[in-house]
């Protein structure tokens, strides 16, 4: 099995105390089954668990911290236990995978701070590298080596520097069979107001859309950036769902919308980081957006 990644992955690294948005404030903490076990040897660390519900999940503060993080904003499990301490959903964040027969495939969320730095300010064109292999590796079949196709194809519209990001933006629509739904910038932006709200700053943010605001494009790369993300990202589970069209429009709309949201306030990075958490982080909003598109 190869094990792929984007050419920026392997530059990486949680910024921790610097961080000015913690993934360990305002998320529930899932504990996975094993981490639970390990953690009976560590009563300091198993008082702060819920182990009635389901799943197991840590007591968060009454500020909805993560009774582990001090305040100088570092993990005092990490300090005292060592990194293995950690639950899985702690060791992987902000990592996401996809996987196919052939290949796994992992990827940096953009909801993380350092990770929508990262990514966004990658200005090489990105490429898929082998991580590691364990040699075993299965043969593709004919749906992935088509899917990997498309994919590819995609891939390279989105990164033709030779046209605007518009011009790409409306190929990839096109060589997607896919459309979105005419609607303007301010009639978007109530459809994702709409939805849940994990952050009341996404919602003053979005009722500052206007269908005049300036198109902010006088750097193209961080955009062709947040097209590649979203296709490699949510194009993948297309091969169950079907939808490879509507994904196609999902990674499309989702760059239109960074790039209002950028023209009110003035920070891509952190505007990357609010759609996402609010967007990919909450499988009923990235639902209701995809089904949306697929009417």
């Amino acid at each position: 099995m190869n094990y792929i990644a984007p050419s920026y992955y392997k530059n990486f690294r949680c910024i921790a105390g610097d961080c000015r948005h913690s993934c360990c404030i305002g998320w529930e903490i899932d504990v996975d089954d094993d981490t639970l076990h390990s953690y009976r040897r560590f009563p300091d660390i198993l008082r702060h668990i819920d182990t009635s519900a389901e799943p197991a999940h840590f007591r968060l503060t009454e500020d909805e911290r993560c009774p582990f993080l001090n305040e100088c904003g570092l993990c005092e499990i990490i300090l005292h236990h060592g990194e293995d301490a950690l639950c899985q959903i702690c060791a992987d964040h902000p990592r996401f995978r996809n996987f196919f027969d052939s290949r796994t495939e992992t990827g940096l969320g953009l909801c993380c701070e350092a990770a929508a730095q990262l990514i966004l300010g990658t200005t090489e064109k990105v490429t898929l590298e082998i991580l590691e292999t364990d040699g075993e590796n299965e043969p593709e079949s004919e749906e992935e080596t088509a899917f990997f196709a498309l994919r590819d194809r995609l891939f390279a519209i989105a990164q033709d520097r030779t046209k605007s990001i518009d011009e790409r933006m409306q190929t990839l629509l096109e060589a997607a069979d896919a459309q979105i739904p005419d609607k303007s910038l301010t009639e978007w932006a109530e459809i994702f107001r709409n939805l849940e709200c994990l952050d009341p700053a996404r919602d003053e943010v979005l009722s500052k859309i206007a269908d005049d605001l300036p198109e902010i494009y006088d750097n193209p790369i961080p955009y062709e950036q947040l097209l590649v993300y979203f296709l490699y990202r949510h194009l993948a589970p297309a091969m169950d769902d079907g939808m490879s069209a509507a994904r196609t429009a999902f990674a499309v709309l989702s760059t239109r919308m960074i790039r209002a949201m950028t023209a009110v306030t003035g920070d891509l990075t952190d505007m990357a980081r609010l759609y996402s958490s609010e967007v990919e982080y909450s499988e009923e909003n990235l639902d209701e957006i995809l089904w949306t598109l697929d009417e």
